[in-house]
């Protein structure tokens, strides 16, 4: 590593000193934790999704998976060089598309159906109609987004048309796909980008950052509404509550966090049993009353967000899990891993 200068050192200082003392004054305006506040509420019974169903098609590493608005079909990415469209229902795949580059890290499916996006180390966001068809017989491809300087980290539409990106060039680009132009286009960290999530609305969104930080932003915005410290490590998976207040953050650093809006700073922190593993993506349940969380183990941990606890352990993958993607209908969690296989949790 190339030797910090005293004057970018003492920056430095200076940034984690201003860092701390925010994190000192939110720590003497909070009259109470949410763990004390909550801690006379009921338990919930413990995790009871098992893993029903393994969708077999991928030989190599999965990276990522999302459903679309119907809950009943996701798509997921490979190492392979595929896109596969599966019905969750039946456990059949519905479409393959093959990619030009197999170096996918991240997919999408619009909420309607009609579209997926993916993107990676190819740097650039490749969006297909999954409706119409090509003289192959493949989902037609209907743009390539060009222009970033690093990889793909996440992606994720607003509707048919409108589609936000978050890249390994530290920048979020908001893209117009009837056009196929540029929006917006601003560095949103400074550090990779690595999680996006949407809220219900659509009308704001999270990211979080191998730069220790998470974001929340306005959709009409090229300026964060907030910034929000506390992880030690790169913030890898972001998700948004679904009472629109908050949201959750998985990490290297072996713990998921909760974060409140109205108060500007973390309100819960969630550590496994045993820190033996980093989270590597993370969902809340339609309730907000789950929290559901990856481990480069090859574990899927569930903590009660209220009571901060534990509540159990989902096994079945026998390597790394890269993403974790829940239905939005909220009845069944689909899982990615380096094993090759993508399994559903009913």
């Amino acid at each position: 590593m190339p030797k910090v200068d005293d004057a970018t050192k003492k920056l430095h200082d200076e940034i984690n000193d201003l860092i701390q003392k925010f994190k000192d004054d939110q720590k003497a305006k909070a009259d109470c934790t949410l763990q004390e506040k909550c801690g006379d509420m009921g338990d919930i019974p413990k995790i009871r999704l098992g893993p029903k169903k393994i969708l077999k098609g991928h030989i190599n590493k999965v990276n990522s998976v999302h459903f679309a608005g119907d809950s009943r079909h996701c798509v997921t990415g490979s190492l392979d060089g595929k896109l596969i469209i599966w019905d969750t229902w039946t456990a059949n795949k519905v479409q393959i598309i093959p990619l030009r580059s197999a170096w996918v890290m991240t997919v999408a499916f619009s909420p309607s159906g009609n579209f997926v996006a993916c993107g990676g180390m190819d740097n650039q966001c490749t969006v297909y109609d999954v409706n119409n068809r090509d003289a192959s017989g493949v989902a037609k491809m209907t743009r390539e987004l060009l222009g970033y300087e690093g990889f793909l980290s996440s992606c994720r539409f607003l509707d048919d048309s409108h589609l936000i990106t978050g890249s390994g060039d530290m920048k979020i680009c908001h893209w117009d796909l009837e056009k196929g132009v540029k929006t917006m286009d601003f560095n949103g960290h400074a550090g990779d980008i690595a999680g996006l999530s949407l809220s219900a609305d659509m009308n704001t969104y999270v990211t979080g950052s191998v730069d220790k930080t998470a974001k929340l932003w306005d959709v009409r915005e090229e300026t964060h509404k907030q910034m929000f410290f506390g992880h030690e490590m790169d913030v890898n998976s972001v998700c948004y509550h679904p009472s629109g207040f908050g949201f959750a953050s998985a990490s290297e650093d072996q713990t998921a966090r909760l974060y409140d809006f109205r108060s500007d700073q973390q309100i819960a922190l969630y550590e496994p049993p045993q820190k033996n593993t980093g989270f590597t993506s993370c969902a809340l349940s339609t309730s907000g009353r789950y929290l559901l969380c990856s481990g480069i183990e090859g574990n899927i941990h569930a903590f009660d967000t209220m009571k901060v606890v534990h509540n159990g352990i989902m096994q079945g993958h026998e390597n790394r899990i890269t993403c974790i993607s829940l239905s939005p209908n909220g009845m069944c969690l689909a899982s990615t891993s380096w094993d090759q296989h993508v399994r559903l949790w009913l």
